[in-house]
């Protein structure tokens, strides 16, 4: 069985969207980055994606734990365009697409970025290459809510609305376990 337990970056502090931009983390709260280095498995892998804000979560969180390199396909959600923007620009730049977006996620895409389901492929790759790697293993993955919510989505077996529905706070864990194409879920964003 590999366990995944995927924490959420530190706060940003951002009021506009934030997919690919890179944006750092505030760790600056030292007794959570403290209890979430003692909840997670002191055996664990740990993976995060290539922006700034999940390597300084991961490196904050490593300890003693073996690194693997930061993967690009771990990346938030691509928002294009609106990368940047507050959801009232957005809504008014693009009401009816961005409307599209959020109630019916899919295969509706950002102007000149990617849909839930490119994302979630994408990810999904990424968790399948490593669950044939390293099967048996804790891995502690530290990505974004939108990656989160696209693994939430497969081990629950919902729509990607039902996924969306779901809060994921900062430095939370969400815990997975694979065994054989089959998925559990332990735990939607715990706090410690």
């Amino acid at each position: 069985m590999t366990v995944w337990h995927w924490v959420r970056h530190g706060p940003t502090h951002e009021k506009t969207f934030v997919g690919w931009r890179d944006v750092p983390a505030d760790l600056s709260d030292t007794a959570q980055i403290e209890r979430l280095q003692n909840h997670l498995p002191v055996e664990a892998l740990v993976i995060s994606s290539d922006l700034i804000r999940c390597i300084a979560t991961a490196d904050a969180l490593q300890q003693s734990r073996p690194r693997l390199p930061h993967h690009r396909d771990l990346r938030e959600m691509h928002f294009g365009l609106w990368d940047g923007m507050h959801f009232n620009e957005v809504a008014a730049r693009d009401p009816d697409l961005s409307r599209a977006y959020w109630e019916n996620p899919g295969d509706v895409a950002a102007p000149e970025g990617e849909s839930w389901n490119q994302t979630a492929a994408r990810v999904n790759a990424v968790v399948d290459a490593m669950n044939a790697a390293h099967p048996d293993t804790h891995i502690i993955a530290v990505a974004h809510f939108g990656v989160i919510l696209t693994q939430v989505q497969r081990a629950l077996g919902v729509t990607a609305h039902a996924a969306m529905a779901h809060k994921i706070d900062n430095l939370s864990v969400t815990t997975l376990a694979h065994q054989t194409g089959h998925w559990q879920v332990e735990t939607i964003n715990h706090l410690v």
